[in-house]
């Protein structure tokens, strides 16, 4: 066996691993974010800070529901692809949000950004056809 071959194999099993555990780090949280909106959407409301949106339970819901499917997409593999632009655009409407109510950037802001770049990395790293459509060298 060639041995640039032999070298390149576990790097790609590492990778592998490194993308399903970047990508179980979002798909958690998002599931714990989306559970909290689906069980307990009063207390949800209660604790975030006033966004401008409104504070009813079905509207909670509704952006729990949303979050939810997304993630699910994500984690199935026949699906990521979906669900990480799913994930994208939920996540850009929360950086949108907190930009509009002068939240503070690297905490509140950013934090949309982060987690999505952490998804679009883990993404890329466990599937090599999106490693195939944007090959980063």
């Amino acid at each position: 066996m060639d041995t640039t071959v032999e070298q390149t194999m576990p790097r790609v099993g590492k990778a592998r691993w490194a993308g399903w555990a970047m990508s179980g780090i979002v798909i958690l949280f998002c599931a714990m974010d989306a559970g909290g909106k689906l069980a307990v959407p009063e207390l949800m409301i209660a604790n975030s800070p006033p966004l401008g949106l409104p504070e009813t339970a079905a509207f909670m819901r509704l952006l729990g529901a949303i979050l939810a499917i997304s993630t699910l997409l994500y984690a199935w593999k026949r699906t990521s692809f979906l669900g990480a632009i799913l994930l994208t655009a939920y996540l850009g409407g929360a950086v949108a949000t907190h930009l509009r109510v002068g939240s503070p950037l690297a905490t509140h802001t950013l934090f949309a950004v982060y987690l999505g770049l952490l998804a679009w990395g883990g993404l890329w790293l466990r599937d090599a056809r999106l490693r195939a459509l944007l090959p980063f060298a």
